[in-house]
């Protein structure tokens, strides 16, 4: 299904935000592609403002930036409790592009860190300098290996054709294999900070 942002968007972005609890909800195992921004279940409220904010700006919808982050923030209790799993992939420019100003990405990056203990989280930053045998995509959610969220600029696109979404599968797999994770992405992220003074 092509759900244009426009169409979800016309009174802002909060019902938007709080659509997904549901999904979120009932959801065991989150894999999460994002080649742009930090994943939405790992943004901190001052990232989270900045990010929407410039969606709310660029489509020029109805502001409720306020109560979208909140909404946003609030969705994101499934990362701290139940049975849930992320398996959370982030090329390294997702901890190089400012969102907000540098104390926005100071703090953000810092919340990386330390998300990265949460024993139902793992984390992955595929580097600059890898190899690459999978090029950069859209950023993509795989819920459950039932259904592939794909984030365009005008859509989302949810893909439940199971042939698709094993696509989806497998370029996650590969993503997965470029990755880096515990103490070789604590270093890239710790970079990443260093870089913002």
């Amino acid at each position: 299904m092509y759900v244009e942002w426009r169409r979800v968007q016309r009174t802002g972005l909060r019902r938007l935000q709080e659509s997904y609890v549901p999904l979120f909800e009932r959801t065991r195992v989150f894999r999460v592609y994002c080649s742009n921004v930090v994943p939405g279940v790992l943004q901190t409220h001052a990232y989270a403002t900045a990010l929407l904010s410039a969606i709310t700006d660029f489509h020029g919808t109805p502001n409720d930036v306020a109560e979208a982050v909140e909404a946003r923030l609030t969705r994101s209790h499934v990362v701290r409790e139940g049975n849930h799993r992320f398996a959370l992939l982030m090329e390294e420019s997702v901890l190089r592009h400012r969102v907000g100003d540098a104390e926005t990405m100071a703090g953000q990056l810092g919340y990386l860190l330390s998300v990265m203990a949460y024993p139902s989280v793992s984390l992955g930053v595929i580097p600059f300098s890898v190899s690459r045998r999978m090029w950069m995509i859209e950023t993509f959610s795989i819920y459950d290996a039932e259904m592939a969220q794909v984030e365009l600029l005008t859509a989302q696109v949810n893909v439940t054709a199971p042939s698709e979404v094993g696509q989806y599968l497998k370029a996650f797999g590969e993503m997965a294999e470029l990755a880096v994770y515990g103490a070789k992405a604590r270093t890239l992220i710790t970079a990443a900070v260093d870089a913002l003074g």
